[in-house]
């Protein structure tokens, strides 16, 4: 697999919240991090997720957003 986004992060599914028409897949990559992301239920099945299997997080975005406690 090659891809033009650089920030890969390979982990394991550690949970799979099924909705009626997206998911929310929970990947751990280590060192206590947990990544989640809203995908389609057609891509669970058709990437063959499940919990315990291991699966990149890509993260490619334009933005990201940062915040702090007042």
């Amino acid at each position: 697999m090659k891809l033009s986004a650089r920030n890969q992060f390979k982990g394991k599914i550690v949970d799979i919240q099924e909705g009626a028409v997206n998911g929310i897949v929970k990947i751990d990559i280590g060192a206590g991090n947990v990544v989640s992301a809203t995908i389609s239920m057609n891509a669970i099945k058709e990437l063959g997720l499940e919990v315990g299997k291991e699966a990149y997080a890509v993260v490619k975005a334009t933005s990201v957003m940062v915040g702090v406690d007042d």
